[in-house]
């Protein structure tokens, strides 16, 4: 649960946004989406494997 801290002096605005950084940085909506479905361990491990090899192929040639 996300608790803000409102000061009587302040914003409807600068309350929502505190709240809306709070919420993106606790990472609650990639939880869930995350969570949606099960995954096989064994799939979620070639899924990592393969984005390493992509990630090796196209970022691993520029040495600079």
């Amino acid at each position: 649960m996300l608790i803000i801290d409102v000061k009587d002096s302040e914003s409807i605005e600068r309350a929502l946004k505190k709240y809306k950084r709070k919420f993106e940085k606790a990472g609650i909506l990639k939880e869930l989406r995350r969570r949606k479905h099960f995954v096989k361990p064994s799939i979620q491990r070639r899924a990592e494997v393969l984005k390493a090899v992509y990630k090796q192929k196209t970022y691993g040639d520029q040495q600079g």
